[in-house]
């Protein structure tokens, strides 16, 4: 009779925060100064990255657009691999792990495993970036709803589309992670849903760093502004009247 595989230590799937590395957590700061392995995404940021225990292995497995430096089903493996012989191995995630991250798809892979796993959220960019932009996403006055939504859809994924139009008619503020490549058809499913082309939208890239930039436009001119400043990913989308709060607060 097989014997169940037996494993030394624990992964960690730990949320990074937005990029400020006073937004990191408590928790997470402790466990990246103990950590054996630490397994980091690309968004980290280098501040972070020099929190981690000097002695540790520290493993770069970040994916942008079309560079993958591993696939996720290496991913995967490495942590069941590095748990085998280590007692806290840190798979270190920009923002939150389980918000378009990822988080939730190792969790489950690791647990069918027999791995034991805790998670230590984080501070998401699409909370985080607004609010350093001086972008409230609800106001009694204006917002009491806000939608999440990625604008950077899985090929063969349980649906095959963001319900644009259902977003668009019913929240007054939405947050678009990913979006930037995808603008044009994104504005072009809102606007025919019955979002006004005057909109205000507000796109902000490396939201909470030194460098964070901000563009903010309407839904009829997003694009071409996008074109003329050659505004690039990666970048948070925020739609919705409360935009207009960047300009009265004069941040």
């Amino acid at each position: 009779m097989n014997q169940p595989q037996q494993y030394l230590g624990k992964v960690y799937l730990v949320g990074a925060g937005p990029g400020d590395p006073g937004l990191l957590t408590v928790k997470g700061k402790t466990l990246l100064e103990l950590a054996d392995v630490v397994i980091y995404d690309a968004l980290v940021s280098p501040q972070i990255l020099d929190l981690i225990n000097p002695n540790a292995e520290k493993i770069h497995a970040g994916k942008r657009r079309g560079r993958h430096s591993l696939l996720q089903e290496e991913t995967t493996q490495l942590l069941i691999e590095k748990v085998k012989t280590n007692a806290i191995v840190v798979r270190l995630k920009g923002g939150d792990p389980f918000i378009f991250g990822r988080g939730g798809e190792e969790m489950q892979d690791l647990i069918q495993a027999g791995i034991s796993v805790e998670v230590v959220p984080g501070i998401t960019s699409g909370i985080a970036a607004p609010a350093y932009a001086g972008i409230p996403l609800t106001h009694r006055d204006h917002s009491s709803s806000v939608t999440f939504v990625t604008g950077h859809e899985t090929a063969g994924k349980y649906r095959p589309v963001v319900n644009w139009e259902a977003i668009a008619q019913g929240s007054e503020t939405i947050v678009i992670y990913m979006g930037v490549h995808n603008l044009p058809y994104i504005i072009q499913q809102l606007t025919q849903a019955g979002q006004s082309p005057q909109t205000p939208i507000a796109l902000i890239r490396w939201g909470t760093r030194p460098d964070q930039e901000e563009l903010i436009a309407t839904l009829e001119t997003i694009v071409q502004k996008v074109a003329e400043t050659g505004f690039e990913a990666p970048a948070i989308a925020v739609i919705g009247s409360v935009v207009n709060f960047k300009s009265r607060l004069n941040l």
